[in-house]
This record gives C-alpha cells, sequence and structure tokens, in this order.
C-alpha cells in the first residue's frame, strides 16, 4: 500500500499548497468574496478573520479583474512570524468572510485535501514540455491535464473514491479501465436512440458477437433469456459500491445480472464518468453513472433524463445541418446517439426528482471524434488551450510557436472555430451551451491551428431560452425561463469570465500576445460576425456585447453555499449568485 501514496511526499505536498493557496486567493478575489489590500511595489495584503493572520503576495490584476498572482511570492504570518502555507489553513482562516456553514466546511475541506492530493500526484508523475504535450495525441493529451477546471478551488474531490480506485480510474491516471455489463429486466428498463440507430445493430457493433454469444450463455444458465434484458455498462466502482449494495434487492431477485467486463479497454476523460475507448477509438464514447461527489455534485445519471437524449442530439444536429453560418464555421456536435436507464421502483416512489437516489444506473453512447477527421487533422481537448507546464509555459503559447502564424492570426482561426458558432446559436436560436474547455474539442491541422471545434455534453447541457421557440415534444425539455438580463451571461460568463479571462492573462504573461491584441481581435470577431448576419441586427442591439459592464456571475460561491447540490437543475437561472459587475473589455473596441 505504500507504493499507493509514493506522490504524498512533503516537497510535492508543499508545492501542491502553495500553487493551489494562489489559486484560493485569485478566484475568491475575482468573486469579491475577497478583497486584498493593496501595499507597494505591486504587492497585496489580505487579512484572516482572526485580525492577525496574513497573506501576502504579489500580482498583477487584470481584464476581468482577474487575479494574477505569483505563487513563490505568497506568505503567511501571524504579528510577522512565518507560518506555513497550508490551502486547509487557508480556508480555516477565512471560514467567516467564504460564509462556510458548520455542514458545507468539513464535506469542503475534504473536497480541498483530495484536489491537493490529486496535485501531488501530478507533481509526482513525468514532467511533459508545452511543446511535447501540443505534439502529443488526443488521450495523451486528456490525461495530460493538471488543473482541473479554472473558476472553482475545489475541482478536483471524487469523494467516494480510495486510493487504489483513485489510481484505478483518475483520468490524469490515464490507466485503462474495462466497463462492466449488466442486464437489467426491460420491465425495469428504458432505452432510447438516434433515428437511425436501434438497440440490436449499437449492442451488437459495441460488444461484438462473441461477447454477446457468452453473455446470452451466462444468461441461459441462469434460467434467463438475454432478450428479456437490457444491457448496460457500468463503471466498476458503481457497481460494487452503489448497485451490489443500495440496489442489492433488483440484483436478488434477478432483475439486474452483472456479465462481467467487456473485451475493450477505455480510459477515462476528464469528467470522471465518461470513457474513450482505446482499444477502438472510433466506437462510441461511453458515459456512465458514477455517485461521487465531485464539484458540487453527486455525478450520477437519471434515467429519466437520459430518455429524451437522443431526441434532443438529432434536433440539435438538424439544425446545425440546414443553418449556412454554422456550416461554414465547421462546428460539428457528439451526438449522444443512445441512452439507457434502470427505474428502481421503491426509489423512484420515496425520492424526489433530482435525488442521486433516482440518478444510480444510466448510460449513454455518444459519437467518437475520431471518424470525423480528415488527413493531416488531430485533436485537442480546448481545456489545453489553459494547461502551463512546471515551468510556466502555456501550451496555448507552445501551438501558436509552432503553427508559423502570427499570434493574431492564430487566434482568429480559434475565435472563428469556436465563438462565431456560440454567437450565432445565441442569436439566430436563443440557443446556449456549456462550452468550457472540457466540453469542446479542437480539430488542429499538422500545424496546430484550429481548423473547426466539436461541442458535446449536448443533452445535459444545452438551453434554448424562447417560451416561443418551436420544439418537438421530445425536444421541451431543454426550454428554460431565462430572465432577459440574465440570457446573455451564456457568453460573458461562460465564455469570457470562465475561459478567455484565463487565456488572454497565460497569453499576456507569456509575453505571448497583449490583452488589448487579444480582446480586440475578439472584438473583431463579433463585429465580423454582425456584420455577416444583418437579419440579426434588432437582436445585436438588444443583447449588446459591447455593454460597459455585466454582472459577475459567481461559480466559488454556488460550492461554498451548498456543495452537494450546487445548483437547482430545476431552475438554474434562479441558483445563481452574483457580486457585482465587471468591465467589458469589448467596451473599448466598438469599431
Amino acid at each position: 500500500m505504500n507504493d499507493a501514496v509514493a506522490h504524498l511526499t512533503p516537497a510535492h505536498w508543499q508545492r501542491a499548497n502553495r500553487l493551489l493557496v494562489r489559486k484560493a486567493l485569485a478566484e475568491f478575489a475575482h468573486e469579491r468574496l475577497l478583497h486584498p489590500e493593496p501595499l507597494s511595489s505591486g504587492r497585496y495584503r489580505v487579512t484572516a478573520d482572526d485580525g492577525e493572520v496574513e497573506y501576502r503576495f504579489a500580482a498583477t490584476v487584470r481584464a476581468l479583474d482577474h487575479w494574477q498572482i505569483d505563487p513563490d511570492t505568497i506568505t503567511r504570518q501571524r504579528v510577522g512570524a512565518d507560518l506555513p502555507l497550508d490551502a486547509l489553513d487557508l480556508i480555516l482562516d477565512l471560514r467567516r468572510t467564504l460564509g462556510l456553514g458548520e455542514q458545507v466546511l468539513p464535506v469542503y475541506l475534504e473536497e480541498i485535501t483530495s484536489t491537493l492530493a490529486s496535485a501531488a500526484f501530478k507533481l509526482a508523475g513525468p514532467p511533459l514540455t508545452a511543446a511535447e504535450l501540443a505534439g502529443a495525441g488526443f488521450q495523451a493529451i486528456e490525461s495530460g491535464m493538471t488543473e482541473g477546471h479554472p473558476c472553482f478551488v475545489a475541482n478536483n474531490g471524487r469523494l467516494g473514491f480510495d486510493i487504489a480506485e483513485y489510481q484505478a480510474y483518475a483520468p490524469e491516471a490515464g490507466r485503462p479501465v474495462r466497463l462492466l455489463w449488466v442486464a437489467a429486466h426491460r420491465d425495469r428498463s428504458t432505452f432510447t436512440s438516434s433515428a437511425d440507430l436501434d438497440y440490436d445493430r449499437l449492442i451488437s457493433a459495441e460488444l461484438g458477437e462473441s461477447t454477446l454469444r457468452g453473455f446470452a450463455a451466462t444468461m441461459a444458465g441462469l434460467g434467463l433469456n438475454l432478450d428479456d434484458f437490457h444491457l448496460i455498462p457500468v463503471h466498476p466502482w458503481q457497481w460494487g459500491n452503489r448497485l451490489a449494495v443500495t440496489f442489492a434487492g433488483e440484483v436478488a431477485r434477478r432483475r439486474l445480472i452483472c456479465l462481467g467486463e467487456g473485451d475493450d479497454e477505455y480510459r477515462a476523460q476528464q469528467s470522471i464518468r465518461t470513457f474513450f475507448n482505446t482499444s477502438a477509438p472510433e466506437k462510441h464514447y461511453v458515459k456512465t453513472a458514477l455517485s461521487v461527489l465531485n464539484m458540487g455534485f453527486l455525478r450520477g445519471l437519471s434515467a429519466e433524463y437520459m430518455e429524451a437524449t437522443p431526441a434532443i442530439n438529432d434536433w440539435l444536429a438538424a439544425l446545425i445541418a440546414g443553418d449556412e453560418v454554422l456550416k461554414r464555421s465547421g462546428l460539428t456536435i457528439l451526438r449522444e446517439r443512445a441512452a439507457v436507464g434502470y427505474r428502481h421502483a421503491q426509489y423512484a416512489a420515496a425520492a424526489p426528482k433530482g435525488s442521486p437516489y433516482r440518478k444510480m444506473l444510466a448510460a449513454l453512447w455518444r459519437e467518437s471524434p475520431v471518424p470525423l477527421l480528415a488527413p493531416g487533422e488531430r485533436l485537442a481537448t480546448m481545456a489545453s488551450l489553459l494547461h502551463v507546464d512546471r515551468d510556466g509555459v502555456p501550451l496555448a503559447g507552445a501551438l501558436i510557436a509552432g503553427s508559423g502564424l502570427d499570434p493574431v492570426d492564430w487566434l482568429r482561426r480559434y475565435l472563428d472555430a469556436y465563438l462565431t458558432p456560440l454567437l450565432h446559436c445565441f442569436y439566430a436560436y436563443d440557443l446556449a451551451f456549456m462550452p468550457h474547455g472540457e466540453n469542446v474539442i479542437l480539430v488542429l491541422d499538422e500545424r496546430g491551428v484550429p481548423q473547426r471545434a466539436i461541442f458535446k455534453d449536448i443533452a445535459e447541457e444545452i438551453v434554448v431560452m424562447n417560451a416561443d421557440a418551436p420544439l418537438p415534444p421530445a425536444v421541451e425539455r431543454i426550454r428554460a425561463a431565462v430572465p432577459d438580463d440574465v440570457k446573455l451571461l451564456s457568453i460573458f460568463t461562460d465564455v469570457f469570465d470562465c475561459f478567455f479571462r484565463f487565456l488572454s492573462a497565460l497569453l499576456a504573461e507569456a509575453g505571448v500576445l497583449t490583452e488589448e491584441a487579444f480582446w480586440a481581435t475578439v472584438a473583431a470577431c463579433v463585429r465580423d460576425h454582425q456584420a455577416a448576419n444583418p437579419q440579426l441586427a434588432e437582436r445585436f442591439g438588444r443583447y449588446d456585447l459591447f455593454v460597459g459592464e455585466f454582472a459577475l456571475s459567481c461559480l466559488n460561491r454556488l460550492q461554498l453555499r451548498n456543495n452537494q447540490q450546487m445548483v437547482d437543475l430545476n431552475d438554474p437561472a434562479g441558483s445563481l449568485q452574483f457580486a457585482g459587475t465587471l468591465t467589458n473589455p469589448l467596451a473599448r473596441h466598438t469599431s
């Protein structure tokens, strides 16, 4: 067992704490939970709740109130005496300032500890330079990500994994995983698929005839017929920790039968519960239920919610195919082509909609991006643009350097691929995505120049913010009542504040591109989309991307308020936490 904790060394722990303290100070200051006091020579001070402990550091405050703190300048002192830097102590020092209640605080400390342990594990791995990772394969880049969500401080909780499970299933471990297959009786399970797919074709393609014959023989040995059941891929952790225990009655009555592992090997993606097929990369991703606590939610999957997933994806794919602007942008989605879920009648009767007890057994199959590639093209998670290696070199800078393009030209190629389709979907259809780095895959050419974007995680994340937009009945679930003054935050918050804020700062710090040039290029992309679509002029004026300021919507405040159900999924807009406004960096670039 000592090998399992070999990464937990004093040096790795010290460095992990320093980096997480830096992030906590920066993001809590950004969300105005902290108000650093300026000293001299670009240094600042934050005073703890007791009035005695002080944190001091050097920082540059950039656009969108982004605090770029030098981690090596951070000190912690009590009345002039040095104290060790510890992320848990930081949270305890500031618990009243952060508004942490007695129930939330211990769980939050555990999430912080798990995030630190994950950071130590990554620090113990072989170092890869930004240039090496920029030229690596799709899955090497995926497992090479070290930061997690750029805004959330406690972003690698995974509460529920023991140390062996962490090293087996965490995406940064990069270990092969074989999924379990569970037969679920059809009187309690539901399968839905895209119009061009059915159950038999999908399962035959995913498992192969030999494996299916073996499963059928196992069922026959129990006196059961496989045709009376749906096959559901299950995360090994979920079977051992939830289904075999919480659903024990269903197993005993042989409504659920675990048939063992499939033949294919998968690799966990950044979202933890989604798997990429490394044995046959052209096959579907598989997304499974995983009832561990991570970043504000237990990561289950609702059987009821999954039922409409294929229809929603078919609708969106047809919308994109019928829109000339979106087609020219190259936008593609990875359709979630099939979903399956199991309803436990007793928990369904006892637990309210949205309860973790109704999200324990479901799965979906999502298209792989690999068959979409043309010769010379390669894939990279968009999250990689915010990756920084151990020498402080950003991967985005390495891509730009290797492309042979001027940084502004490279950035514009990226914006045309990523931002333009987001703008068009919003203005033409009142349609918004959750387009953070992990939900977007970039298609790069052989020089590392963005060619187009692929959006994923569709049915759980997209929203139509128009009460009158025509939607098929099966797709009606994605309609949401969003106040008019909140709608544009789908761009201002999700794109500008939660992604461009970091990318702009990284490129400026590395001397690749100034903030002024970055935001001028973003503004030019917006203006060009507006000029090319005069039919949307009224909406461009109504939802003005060049307005002087916009509301600061805070993610950490959500997690600090309730780290087990961060957002009411039935009313996401009503759950938002605001803290004043941010100056819009586009406001200076109206022409």
